[in-house]
């Protein structure tokens, strides 16, 4: 680690950076089992609830894109624990909202300040390591955060049977107030910051979609996490109204789902030692385009073929995530802040827009699902297969 902490450690700060990725996952897979439970309490259609969901995705994503480039000429720490605060405040309105706009809007603010954590996070890891530590780091991190989602939908479950869906939002409060008193003791990891105006900082994001490399890479992989956001605003809906299932058994099935996720950066780590990196992107997308083909044919037929579909799926794509993450962040000299906003903006706007299509069909989820996975898989695997040797993409 080049960039050394005082207070944290290399394998605490590798798990610090975890936390401030899980900030997507938990703003969203905590509340999933009250979904259909919120939908009568706030008297609000299964579209609207799901809006909730939809559009504190667009909302973290553009925070990112704006935090990014703000943390080059403020730093990261300032950027981060400025986001937090935001962060906090919304999810404080989330838990006191009264009516379902109250509650949109809340998670809109609450998402703009999730934004800095994980901009942040993101641009940290190029700032502190470098290479195939950095690769093996992203692994790692991606791994960790993965806790997230698997315990998420559980506790949420947990928390809906004995109390009220408002202490979930208190629960996330409690959650980011620990994160900001932890963040104050973070050193700056920005050597050189940038002296221009803020507005030509933000502008930075247009000099690094510039760089071919950078910009034909960001296409092909920024659409992988489409079918898979879209799975979990639906898979309320699937599993609890479509098979019939308990919110506590949902929980336990979509963990399930979710350790997909963990095993997806563990398995890349182990492959990678002896398959090249662009090999396992390869095999990653084909995994989602068969994955797709089962869902459509057999995906309605039970819950633990439906189960293990979207297990398979969720490997498939967390796999090349770490290769392609570090792929990206290595074809940009300088800029990391705007080029680590741009990565993880577009990978959660195209999961705010599979979650936006996925609400738009309330009677064939599991088939769109399919459909979805199918196209991302088929296009944007053989998109790869077209740029990967070209001259301009760096190792």
């Amino acid at each position: 680690m080049e960039n050394k902490q005082h207070f944290f450690g290399k394998k605490t700060m590798i798990a610090m950076l975890a936390v401030l990725s899980a900030f997507p996952p938990l703003s969203t897979d905590l509340y999933l089992p009250a979904l259909p439970h919120m939908m009568k309490i706030l008297n609000a259609s299964q579209s609207a609830v799901n809006l909730s969901l939809s559009l504190f995705l667009i909302f973290f994503a553009l925070g990112i894109l704006f935090w990014g480039p703000v943390s080059e000429k403020f730093g990261r720490k300032p950027v981060l624990l400025t986001g937090l605060v935001l962060y906090i405040i919304g999810s404080a309105g989330c838990a006191l909202s009264t009516n379902v706009t109250m509650l949109i809007l809340s998670r809109v603010f609450q998402a703009f300040g999730g934004g800095a954590a994980e901009a942040v996070a993101t641009a940290m890891v190029k700032d502190m390591f470098t290479g195939r530590k950095r690769e093996s780091v992203l692994a790692l991190v991606m791994a960790m955060v993965v806790v997230a989602p698997v315990v998420a939908p559980i506790l949420g479950a947990i928390i809906l049977k004995f109390m009220s869906w408002r202490v979930i939002f208190w629960t996330l409060t409690g959650f980011a107030i620990i994160t900001f008193c932890l963040s104050t003791q973070l050193d700056e990891t920005l050597e050189e910051r940038y002296d221009g105006h803020v507005l030509r900082s933000i502008g930075r994001l247009g000099v690094v979609l510039k760089n071919p490399g950078f910009s034909s890479l960001l296409g092909v992989f920024s659409m992988a996490p489409l079918p898979l956001m879209a799975f979990i605003a639906a898979s309320a809906f699937i599993y609890i109204n479509g098979f019939g299932m308990s919110e506590q058994m949902y929980g336990l099935y979509f963990g399930f789902n979710a350790l997909g996720s963990l095993i997806g950066p563990l398995l890349f780590m182990r492959l990678s030692k002896w398959i090249n990196s662009r090999t396992i992107i390869t095999v990653s997308y084909s995994i989602l385009t068969i994955s797709g083909i089962v869902l459509e044919f057999f995906g309605t037929s039970s819950p633990n073929i439906f189960a293990l579909t979207m297990f398979a799926s969720t490997i498939g794509v967390s796999m090349m995530r770490p290769p392609s993450a570090n792929m990206l962040l290595s074809q940009q000299d300088g800029d990391t802040g705007s080029a680590a906003s741009l990565i993880n903006f577009t990978a959660l706007f195209m999961g705010s827009v599979g979650m936006f299509l996925i609400s738009l069909e309330t009677d064939a989820l599991i088939s769109t699902l399919g459909i979805m996975q199918i196209l991302v898989g088929t296009i944007c695997g053989i998109a790869w297969l077209m740029v990967r040797h070209r001259s301009f993409i760096r190792s």
